[in-house]
């Protein structure tokens, strides 16, 4: 019988890079994650005594409701790693609708349909940040200086050609 330990689940994503997510869940907040991002899962894993055709099998939940299993055949591992597969790239829900907690399951099956390892992870896909504010600088005034004035000194811009001054 091959024994499994998984060492490290990761999170990638063309937009923020690498996120290592703790294997210690207990308690711990959901992972915030944007909606509509495009993420990719990667595992790191070692093998004693190796398996053929090993796979993966990930359960999600919403709600309460399993909302879909997918199963994903890895393939054989010899005695020895540590591995590393990155899962292909997933878009996460969009729309307000989907925003909210998930709850996802991964189970490493062998063959024989033994459980060699089971990790749990809850994900919260939130809204995308909204866009920077626009910046205020003006066009036409590159160069230009402008000095406080106070209200009784007289106007605050200045003609054109001339810079104030306070005195």
């Amino acid at each position: 019988m091959a024994q499994f330990e998984l060492l490290d689940v990761a999170l990638a994503s063309d937009g923020w890079g690498t996120r290592t997510v703790s294997l210690d869940t207990r308690g711990g907040k959901p992972v915030a994650l944007p909606e509509g991002a495009v993420i990719s899962v990667a595992f790191t894993f070692q093998v004693k005594g190796g398996v053929d055709g090993l796979t993966l099998e990930e359960t999600r939940r919403y709600g309460g409701q399993v909302i879909g299993t997918t199963r994903t055949a890895l393939g054989g591992f010899r005695t020895g790693g540590p591995y590393e597969l990155r899962l292909p790239p997933e878009r996460m829900p969009v729309a307000r609708a989907n925003c909210g907690t998930y709850e996802v399951t991964g189970r490493f099956i062998a063959p024989d349909g033994h459980e060699l390892a089971r990790e749990s992870h809850r994900f919260r896909i939130v809204p995308p940040p909204p866009p920077a504010a626009p910046s205020r600088r003006r066009s036409g005034t590159a160069g230009l200086t402008v000095a406080a004035t106070r209200a009784s000194d007289g106007p605050a811009v200045p003609t054109p050609g001339t810079v104030p001054t306070t005195t």
